[in-house]
């Protein structure tokens, strides 16, 4: 299967807390709800296209419990066009220790996560989907897992909050694939992983031949 990430992000990396303040105060985190108000319209649009197109979705256990307590409880989730295809299609999260998941048709891969996930995508077609998810994302982005990216990044700096890439991870270059922007200001953008950077060498730079 075709593995690819979604992830909203503020200008300075943020993903954490974005639908709400009491969605995610883990670490004392306080400016929960930066993305909704500029949530609305085409982007609306896109990202329910996005999710319309998933053969299946996985999960980090966290994002998987947020996801769970509420696109997973809506009444006609198929009046939604990101409730129907998450309420849907299979579902897969990563823990060891979640035993029965209460959201229906969903899947626990226990063991190694970077294994499971190589398992997941050996096992046939289509297109799994990963959101939020960080830790996850980072771990399956670290391994060479992830065949596409896509980011939407909202005009706000909310300078605090967990990030999707740390200050200490891997490198990676990426190939831009495709772009958008909304009205409003967010800007979308689709990377597929092509390896490491290239690193500039001391001769390289305006005023010396390279």
């Amino acid at each position: 299967m075709k593995l690819t990430t979604v992830t909203n992000v503020s200008v300075d990396g943020v993903m954490q807390g974005l639908g709400g303040s009491d969605e995610d105060r883990r670490s004392g985190f306080e400016r929960g709800g930066w993305a909704l108000p500029l949530f609305v319209g085409e982007v609306e649009t896109y990202l329910g296209e996005i999710y319309g197109r998933a053969d299946a979705f996985l999960f980090g256990r966290w994002t998987y419990e947020v996801f769970a307590g509420s696109w997973g409880v809506l009444p006609d989730p198929e009046t939604n066009p990101i409730g129907g295809p998450l309420n849907r299609q299979t579902k897969y999260v990563v823990s060891n220790t979640l035993t029965d998941p209460r959201w229906a048709g969903t899947h626990v891969l226990s063991g190694d996560p970077v294994s499971a996930v190589r398992e997941l995508k050996a096992a046939g077609d289509g297109e799994v989907q990963v959101h939020g998810s960080g830790k996850l994302v980072r771990s399956l982005l670290a391994n060479g897992l992830v065949d596409e990216i896509t980011l939407l990044t909202y005009p706000v700096v909310v300078g605090q909050g967990r990030r999707l890439f740390p200050a200490d991870g891997p490198d990676a270059a990426l190939d831009l694939v495709d772009h958008r922007v909304f009205p409003g200001g967010i800007t979308g953008q689709v990377y597929r992983p092509s390896g490491r950077p290239e690193y500039a060498g001391e001769n390289v730079g305006p005023g010396r031949d390279a």
